[in-house]
């Protein structure tokens, strides 16, 4: 299975580093996120990647290349041109996925111990044609779930803006926990070009009953903060 990691993102939020640094290069203990990550999702078998660049591209070009991509086979979608959020990045980066039957995305800027292999068994067996990991952890926006795990709705808990579909009324609201396990057959779905957010598309395509969540309790931390280097440093050594 090929996996496409989001690294394109210009990390405002890790300021003062990505100034002069993409966020994909901010180290962990010593390690920066992007080997890790590398390196956690081959400890799964998973050797096959796509990485998407922008903010400071050529810094994650020369890393990969100083250490002969860590022994994975790596394509670049670059989005030197324009920045084009998840799912323009996707789009962009279907040349190379739209021949496997599934991969999975990960952003650059999560860490977590998560048994992807368990993830991707569920995608398998649920059938579905997107699989999102969410666990049940404090976060400004939620992802809302019917009984059955399929995706039904979205809050943001800050503005209690929210979005549901099928007139459901108890739902359950688990955050996202940026990795998703998605069928080749999204890109004839899509209904967007250019720049926009997948998120935006699933909130389309969950009026479908075709996207479930993985309920985990694992540790993960998103790097977006200086501050959350700290907690991460705890955690991933």
């Amino acid at each position: 299975m090929k996996a496409l990691i989001f690294a394109a993102g210009k990390g405002t939020r890790l300021k003062p580093f990505t100034d002069e640094h993409p966020k994909a290069l901010a180290k962990v203990n010593g390690v920066p996120l992007l080997e890790r990550n590398i390196k956690y999702l081959q400890g799964f078998g998973i050797n096959d990647f796509v990485i998407n660049i922008h903010h400071f591209g050529g810094q994650i070009l020369a890393f990969l290349a100083e250490n002969d991509n860590f022994g994975a086979n790596i394509e670049i979608s670059n989005e030197h041109e324009e920045l084009l959020e998840t799912g323009g990045g996707l789009l962009l980066a279907k040349r190379f996925l739209e021949n496997e039957k599934s991969f999975l995305i990960m952003n650059v800027d999560i860490l977590t111990d998560l048994n992807i292999s368990n993830f991707i068994r569920l995608h398998e067996t649920k059938g579905a044609m997107i699989t999102l990991a969410v666990s049940d952890r404090d976060s400004s926006r939620k992802l809302m779930f019917n009984d059955k795990m399929f995706l039904k709705g979205w809050r943001n808990l800050q503005t209690n803006k929210k979005t549901v579909v099928g007139g459901i009324f108890k739902l359950r609201e688990l955050a996202f926990s940026g990795v998703h396990c998605v069928n080749s057959e999204i890109f004839d779905k899509f209904t967007r070009t250019g720049k926009f957010s997948i998120m935006d598309e699933y909130m389309e395509l969950m009026k479908e009953d075709i996207i479930v969540g993985y309920q985990h309790t694992s540790n993960l931390v998103d790097v977006g903060r200086p501050e959350s280097i700290v907690e991460a440093e705890r955690i991933f050594r």
